[in-house]
């Protein structure tokens, strides 16, 4: 079988990557800007950390509806 005309297959979690950023860009939610002078920018807080985690659900739930096989009636 030649695979030289078929379009490569992405990863689960590459497309759940970027289902996570087009989510993530249509509810406004944005990483804290980094300063580039050390001891002047944001600090780590709690509501930095809570978005963290925050992403790292909503990325746990996006590779689970990738992967999640589509069941045909």
């Amino acid at each position: 079988m030649d695979l030289s005309n078929t379009p490569a297959l992405r990863r689960s979690e590459d497309i759940a990557l970027d289902l996570l950023k087009f989510i993530a860009s249509h509810a406004n939610i944005k990483a804290t800007p980094a300063s580039t002078t050390p001891g002047f920018g944001p600090s780590s807080s709690p509501k930095t950390e809570d978005a963290i985690a925050q992403l790292f659900e909503l990325y746990a739930r996006c590779r689970k509806a990738v992967e999640t096989p589509v069941v045909s009636k």
